[in-house]
Order: structure tokens, then C-alpha cells, then sequence
């Protein structure tokens, strides 16, 4: 019977080893999503379509300041290059804003007219949030200065009464976000959003005074185009 015994002792040890290896063997596991960890130069081009706000309107003192204060729609266009670090990107873009057409009232309905225009150069920080089936959200911050020109103004009831464009430099600050679609492994579309803040902007003034918009700002949506100089991995 020793024999007997010894025949079903292998068996128990091949089964233990057996049941073991299967153990370790790897299931099927869902695939965590891509993070994207490359690095290098891109240049982007944007275009977008903005929308004026202001907090209000300041006349020159001893003058009625308008009320009903509107800034009305334009559009946006940048060039730009940066770089990618892992999951953070820095660029330096410079951007052209449209004339944004102003009316307020002191009297009657749109009696005090402007154009506001801009153009900026900024620099921009995003934090990549992570790549799911070519898709890369982002979240973004941005800095820099705008050379606003403020003209075309027109008031028979507050100043100035004669006067032509005032030229100035502002702080400029933005908060953007959006998402990437990698079209090829170097060419990325970009969809987002951006607020934009110029700060006050004060018109050209005669011997009456000036006038002096408060927080002159803009809501944007824009579409670009990123190009990487390094081929960026894309998801099977």
C-alpha cells in the first residue's frame, strides 16, 4: 500500500502547484487610463469669438456717468509656442482682439458711444489632466500685458466733447479651459474657454475730462491648432 500512498501524494503536490501558477497567472484588467508624459516645443494658432463685459462707466467730475453700459461681441486671433513637461504646458502667445463697440446713456438710449481693441502678450500655464481615447481635458492660467486703444468716442453730454484715440498699456490677466483632440501623433486640435480681464480703460481727454470704463473683460470660446515639434503618444 506504501506505493498507493506515494501516487496519490504527487497528485496532491502537482494539484497545489498547479492551482498556484494559475493564481499568479494575470486576469483580464481594464486598461488604466494614458497619461501623457511627453515632452517638447509646439507652436498653435487660435481664432475665437468674444463677448464684451464692463462694470460701468465713470464721467469726468461734475458730469452725469452713464447707465445701461454695454460692450458688444468681437473676435480674437493668436500665435503662439511652448513648451510640454509632463503633465504641465507653459507658452507665450500674442493676441489681437477686434474692436469692441461701447454705448451707455445719460440722457437718451446710446448717447455716449466708444471702440475698445487690444492686443495682448501673455504667458499662459495649463495642467494637463490626463489622456482618454485622444481626448486631453486642461485647466489654465494666464498673465501678461494689453496695449488697449480706445476711440471713436462720441457724447454730446459728457467729455470729452473733442479729443481723438487714447493709447495705453494694461495688466492683463486670464483662466481658461478646454480640452485637446490628438488628430495625428504631432497635431492636436484645441477647444476651450477663456475669461479675460484688461482692467480699466480711460479714453482720450480734452478740457472737460475724460471717461473711464470699469473692468473692461471678455468671455471667449476658440478653436486652435497645437503642432509638437516631438511625436506625442496616441491611444490604439
Amino acid at each position: 500500500m506504501g506505493w498507493s500512498r506515494g501516487v496519490v501524494l504527487i497528485g496532491v503536490l502537482a494539484a497545489q502547484v498547479t492551482v498556484a501558477a494559475a493564481a499568479d497567472m494575470p486576469g483580464p484588467v481594464p486598461p488604466p487610463p494614458v497619461i501623457n508624459l511627453s515632452s517638447g516645443w509646439y507652436l498653435r494658432g487660435d481664432i475665437g469669438y468674444n463677448w464684451g463685459t464692463l462694470d460701468g462707466a465713470v464721467a469726468a467730475p461734475g458730469f452725469a456717468s452713464p447707465t445701461d453700459n454695454k460692450l458688444g461681441d468681437g473676435f480674437y486671433g493668436g500665435i503662439g509656442a511652448g513648451i510640454k513637461t509632463q503633465w504641465v504646458r507653459t507658452d507665450l502667445t500674442l493676441e489681437y482682439f477686434s474692436p469692441m463697440s461701447y454705448d451707455g446713456t445719460v440722457i437718451t438710449p446710446g448717447d455716449v458711444t466708444a471702440r475698445i481693441s487690444a492686443v495682448s502678450a501673455m504667458f499662459n500655464g495649463y495642467l494637463d489632466l490626463g489622456t482618454w481615447y485622444h481626448v486631453t481635458p486642461y485647466l489654465g492660467a494666464g498673465a501678461g500685458a494689453s496695449y488697449l486703444r480706445a476711440y471713436d468716442y462720441a457724447s454730446t453730454v459728457a467729455p470729452p466733447f473733442s479729443g481723438g484715440a487714447l493709447n495705453q498699456w494694461n495688466f492683463t490677466w486670464a483662466v481658461m479651459g478646454g480640452f485637446g483632440y490628438a488628430v495625428s501623433p504631432n497635431l492636436i486640435v484645441d477647444l476651450g474657454y477663456r475669461y479675460i480681464d484688461f482692467g480699466d480703460v480711460k479714453t482720450d481727454s480734452d478740457s472737460f475730462g475724460a471717461m473711464l470704463f470699469k473692468n473692461i473683460a471678455a468671455h471667449e470660446v476658440r478653436a486652435g491648432l497645437r503642432w509638437s515639434f516631438d511625436d506625442l503618444p496616441s491611444e490604439k
